[in-house]
This record gives C-alpha cells, sequence and structure tokens, in this order.
C-alpha cells in the first residue's frame, strides 16, 4: 500500500511555521471577507452583538458565552465557506454528494446562529 501523498507546502516547524500560518490565517480573513457575502454579514453583526454584551450584562461568565456564541457563528461560516470553495474546485456540475456538503455545512451555520439566539435569550431572559 502506498502511503498519501503529502503537501509540498509542508514542512515548516517551530516559529516560522507559527509565523507562516499567522499570515495564511490572515489572507483567510481577506479572502472571507472579499468572496462570502454571509461572512461579511455575520462580522458586522459580531461587530455590534460583542460590545453589546459588555453593555448588557456584568457578569464574567455571562458576557463570556455571549461573545463565545457569537464568535463560533464566525469559526463555522469560515468553515462552511472553506467546504464550499473546496466542492467548488472539485466541480462546478450539480452532484448529489456536492449539494449533500454543502447543505450540511449551511446547517451547521443555522445551528450556530440557533445557538447565539439561546444563549443570549437564556442570558438577557433567564
Amino acid at each position: 500500500m502506498t502511503q498519501p501523498q503529502e503537501s509540498p507546502h509542508k514542512g515548516k516547524t517551530g516559529l516560522k511555521r507559527v509565523w507562516n500560518a499567522f499570515f495564511y490565517s490572515l489572507e483567510g480573513f481577506q479572502a472571507a471577507w472579499k468572496h462570502e457575502d454571509a461572512f461579511r454579514q455575520e462580522t458586522l453583526l459580531a461587530l455590534i452583538l460583542i460590545p453589546l454584551a459588555f453593555l448588557l450584562t456584568d457578569a464574567p461568565l455571562e458576557r463570556a458565552l455571549m461573545v463565545a456564541s457569537v464568535l463560533l457563528v464566525l469559526i463555522v461560516e469560515l468553515v462552511n465557506s472553506a467546504i464550499e470553495a473546496t466542492v467548488d474546485r472539485i466541480s462546478l456540475e450539480n452532484h448529489q454528494l456536492a449539494k449533500r456538503a454543502k447543505d450540511i455545512g449551511s446547517a451547521a451555520v443555522l445551528i450556530s446562529l440557533a445557538n447565539v439566539l439561546a444563549v443570549w435569550g437564556l442570558v438577557l431572559l433567564g
């Protein structure tokens, strides 16, 4: 059995790897901002909700839960966007597995948004 082929871009270690990863992450943010409407909308929502969490409660744990729930939406949206880009890279043709992958990613975003509503509702009304 042959070994899976590794990416030729692998191999950096230590601080060089961390340094490169930081800049790759910035490029990822830029790509998401440029190409993903949902990411832009959710980022703008986060810029409103995160400061609002500090105004609405004095309890550190409640603030942390509120902020974390909002950041989770951004994380899930980035993963969903990566899934969509990968599927589109493979083929733009309509295929049931491509649709399934994209729909599952979208469902994950929906659950993360419902989580924001649940956490904020429980904190503010509970």
